[in-house]
């Protein structure tokens, strides 16, 4: 019963995450040309987080989710990753929404992070993680204010900023309930796990079979929404485009791996956990996208 309502919960992520065009390299190119919300609601998507956290206290199931400090790491690790989406023309959670559309280039996107996740196992870097204690009562207060706030802001706007927020804040309290049944439900998570298995020859890590099955309900969530909307069309990959999204997908994946996580993780579990490490690394990836669509500029002109 709890994996159907779990089904149910990852596919109605998918269909918003499609229909919003949830990306950061689109909220990046949109705040260049002067129009910030679209990124300012992408980063506080995952505001509602408190609501699980909460329910998860009132079911004696409290969960425990780790925060780090903030080190160079993490920030190197998000500029790589932004580098790559501006590549990549997507970051993590809209390169599946493009597949789901029938761009056939993001399969090669998604081998290069499994590249990138690769080239990390066999670097090996002395990545000190140091854990940082907040106070829960803290952390959900502050995030209990900013989400009323959002609310009032949102309902006395026009429809255009009511269905963006909306659709924004629906994606980050889905995926809330849903860390409590899944932590690591994110694609990001279980491409890293399968990579990370493969790499260590442990037959017994392989992901539980629950994981899969939602990255698949994801996946039909966001080709729903695609099919709906008469946005779906396959379209072909040429030896140029290979080389290019291989590249660009490798650097995604090294850089989730340095920073613990793609956009995906850090935007839905570690802002809303206030974790110092989460907030360096979205900020080097905002960093990294702004670089590469810049040097993409240029090679342009």
């Amino acid at each position: 019963m709890l994996l159907l309502v779990a089904i149910i919960l990852v596919c109605f992520i998918g269909y918003l995450a499609q229909t919003t065009g949830l990306c950061m390299v689109r909220g990046v190119n949109e705040s260049v040309d002067g129009n910030h919300e679209f990124l300012i609601a992408i980063l506080l998507s995952g505001v509602f987080f408190w609501v699980a956290i909460l329910l998860s206290n009132y079911l004696n199931t409290p969960v425990d989710i780790p925060t780090y400090s903030a080190s160079w790491w993490f920030v190197f690790g998000g500029v790589v990753f932004g580098l790559g989406t501006a590549l990549n023309h997507g970051c993590g959670v809209s390169t599946l929404s493009k597949l789901a559309r029938g761009d056939l280039k993001m399969i090669v996107t998604i081998l290069g992070w499994l590249v990138g996740w690769s080239v990390l196992y066999y670097w090996q870097p002395q990545i000190e993680l140091i854990a940082v204690k907040h106070n829960s009562t803290i952390v959900n207060g502050s995030l209990i204010i900013l989400s009323l706030a959002i609310l009032v802001w949102s309902l006395f706007g026009d429809n255009k900023r009511k269905r963006l927020w909306f659709s924004m804040l629906g994606i980050g309290l889905l995926a809330g309930f849903l860390f409590l049944y899944e932590r690591h439900w994110t694609p990001s998570g279980l491409l890293h796990h399968v990579i990370d298995t493969l790499l260590h020859e442990n037959q017994q890590a392989w992901p539980k079979l629950e994981r899969y099955i939602l990255f698949i309900a994801l996946i039909s969530g966001m080709f729903l929404a695609a099919w709906r909307s008469k946005k779906f069309e396959l379209q072909g990959i040429s030896l140029t485009a290979v080389a290019t999204h291989l590249f660009a997908g490798s650097l995604m994946g090294l850089g989730a791996a340095l920073a613990m996580g793609g956009n995906d993780s850090q935007l839905l579990i570690s802002l809303p956990s206030f974790s110092p490490a989460g907030f360096v690394s979205v900020l080097g990836m905002l960093v990294g996208i702004r670089l590469g669509l810049f040097v993409h500029k240029l090679m342009k002109t």
